[in-house]
């Protein structure tokens, strides 16, 4: 049984168990760490270092009881070095990977930025993502709507989305279904997880 008593969803693919929450969870929802041949812990995004996987919710609160408890220890069996700012490490190094994710997916012409472009491609039924800054303006955001069945992101900043679009800064972007969409709509969600509440307003998602 899953959180709350409700059947765990084994189509999601592989699953492990958090360290801080003792729940286990897919593994797209989790952050694997490694110990480093320096007895450091290295968080691992891509899930690719050598080592046994310490595995943890992608939430603040849960990396935060990890690194204070001395958890990665004892999962590890063996005493670690805990990097001092360990929550905004991962933190930065999952935006990049939305970044470069976004990135790839405009280049392949899976994603288009800019409000026009967006309110267009949400008419003709062509977006299954709409992305927002979460420093923009809310009147402007709020002009468009989530693709029914679709997912909203809304906890990048606009030089986060700028960066994605070869911009100084991006409002509004959508992706396309398919090709990287769900990758990003993973990370993002892992992102989310780190990021306080006042760092992205979001609104009801679908799927």
């Amino acid at each position: 049984m899953g959180r709350g008593g409700q059947p765990k969803d084994r189509s999601q693919g592989p699953e492990r168990k958090c360290i801080a929450t003792g729940e286990v969870h897919p593994k797209h929802r989790l952050i694997r760490f490694v110990v480093g041949p320096d007895g450091q812990i290295v968080p691992d995004l891509a899930e690719k270092l050598p080592g046994r996987g310490i595995w943890v919710l992608a939430d603040k609160a849960a990396l935060q009881k990890a690194a204070a408890k001395g958890l990665f220890a004892r999962a590890a069996k063996q005493p670690v070095k805990v990097p001092e700012g360990l929550v905004s490490m991962v933190e930065t190094l999952l935006a990049q990977r939305v970044v470069t994710l976004l990135s790839l997916a405009r280049k392949g012409g899976g994603a288009v930025a800019g409000y026009e472009k967006v309110k267009s491609a949400l008419g003709r039924d062509e977006a299954d993502v709409l992305i927002q800054a979460c420093d923009g303006s809310e009147r402007g955001k709020s002009k468009l709507s989530t693709p029914y069945g679709g997912f909203f992101i809304g906890w990048l900043t606009a030089s986060e989305l700028g960066q994605a679009f070869g911009r100084q800064t991006t409002i509004h972007a959508a992706l396309g279904a398919g090709g990287l969409s769900q990758r990003v709509v993973e990370e993002a969600a892992r992102l989310k997880g780190l990021r306080d509440s006042s760092g992205g307003k979001s609104r009801p998602e679908g799927k």
